[in-house]
């Protein structure tokens, strides 16, 4: 298992490959399944906000060991346009999209660290930590 794995977001195939690497790495550290499925779907969402508001990006992944526990650090980047509003994109229901604004505020609650960082003209950065359970 690779302690670190990078996956380019162009394509939907792309999100896929990226949660299917972070389901293998997690498998290799013990998560449970729904952890492991709760860290997918995770992915899926940052990785897809990739894919439609910036076109191509990367998702990066990494195993954590913190001596009491392990877990995955995902960081996914893009050069795209940024948000305007973090606050307001991090509100249940907002979206710029077709979809139903969960993505972002719906991604934090699905980890156990969740940071953003973006600036309108700049790309953004999202970075998340799932730890194994106790």
């Amino acid at each position: 298992m690779a302690d670190d794995v990078r996956v380019a977001i162009r394509t939907d195939a792309d999100v896929v490959t990226a949660r299917q690497e972070a389901r293998t790495m997690g498998t290799g550290l013990g998560f449970s399944s729904t952890d492991l499925t709760l860290l997918a779907t995770a992915i899926s969402e940052i990785a897809r906000n990739i894919t439609t508001y910036a076109g191509e990006g990367e998702v990066a992944l990494r195993a954590l060991n913190d001596g009491a526990r392990v877990g995955i650090e995902v960081v996914a980047t893009d050069q795209g346009p940024g948000i305007d509003d973090v606050e307001l994109a991090m509100q249940d229901g907002f979206t710029t999209g077709n979809g139903l604004g969960l993505g972002l505020p719906g991604t934090r609650r699905l980890v156990d660290e969740f940071e953003i960082r973006t600036a309108p003209g700049d790309g953004t950065e999202v970075r998340l930590v799932k730890w194994t359970r106790a």
